[in-house]
């Protein structure tokens, strides 16, 4: 779970991103996916600062970044420097390591056609907001949004589907914090493993509401699961799953099944 990047050398001015592009928005109801502009091969993770706007273009990754599996340690797509926005993009296949935050970040309107090892890390400090709003993901084999950094991550108007957790807080990582995660306004599509896992023994959060379910008729995908971290790198220990009140905070007139 814990993770690495390797800066590129290419500035940002020679990314290939546009500025003033249309943004893209959604509603909590699953909204219909962007086509892409055009198509851009990344060969190395490209460092983002200030705001950013993909146009729309679809990136994609190189066997240099990784091929896009569950394999540990690959690199991502795109480093967001603190307080950097990165909008309007589509992520295809490969997509290695999606996008690393180091700090608070903003992710907005962005789309990940096929999630590589996860779609984002989040690495900042105990003070960091990160902000994900509108955009999607699909076909990840486990995590979405990992968070291995500390601070508050908020998650709107997004939709998953065909995922194993849309948002882990890192259970093994060597340095861990107290996290928060809020998710609203959320449409999820089976199938699907759970929403959200959180470590009790760090004092982590997890609000929810808005959620949409779509294709879950048994009910199988967990909302909130409870785990006991650690810092030793084994694999955490699951202690219970559903509402509590004190750290998966919901209830049943939250989530909302179709």
């Amino acid at each position: 779970m814990r993770k690495r990047w390797r800066a590129g050398v290419v500035a940002v001015a020679a990314l290939g991103l546009g500025l003033g592009a249309v943004v893209y928005t959604q509603g909590a109801s699953a909204a219909s996916w962007p086509s892409a502009t055009s198509t851009v091969k990344v060969t190395a993770s490209k460092p983002i600062s200030g705001t950013v706007d993909g146009g729309l273009k679809r990136y994609v990754g190189s066997g240099a970044l990784g091929s896009g599996s569950q394999d540990e340690g690959q690199d991502p797509l795109f480093v967001l420097a603190d307080g950097a926005v990165l909008k309007n993009v589509i992520i295809g296949s490969p997509a290695a390591d999606g996008i690393h935050c180091k700090g608070s970040c903003t992710i907005q309107n962005v789309w990940w056609e096929n999630v590589g090892e996860d779609a984002a890390t989040f690495k900042g400090g105990s003070g960091a907001k990160y902000t994900v709003t509108g955009g999607g993901a699909k076909s990840a084999d486990d995590k979405v949004f990992q968070h291995n950094g500390g601070g508050t991550l908020t998650i709107s108007n997004f939709q998953v589907s065909d995922f194993g957790k849309l948002y882990r807080s890192c259970g093994n990582c060597s340095t861990q914090y107290k996290r928060a995660v809020v998710v609203k306004n959320v449409t999820v599509t089976a199938p699907g493993k759970s929403i959200v896992g959180i470590n009790t023994n760090y004092g982590d959060t997890a609000t929810l509401s808005g959620i949409t379910i779509t294709g879950d008729s048994k009910k199988k995908i967990s909302i909130c699961d409870r785990f006991t971290g650690n810092k030793t790198g084994k694999e955490p220990t699951k202690t219970g799953s559903g509402p509590d009140g004190t750290y998966c905070k919901y209830t049943t007139a939250n989530i909302t099944y179709k």
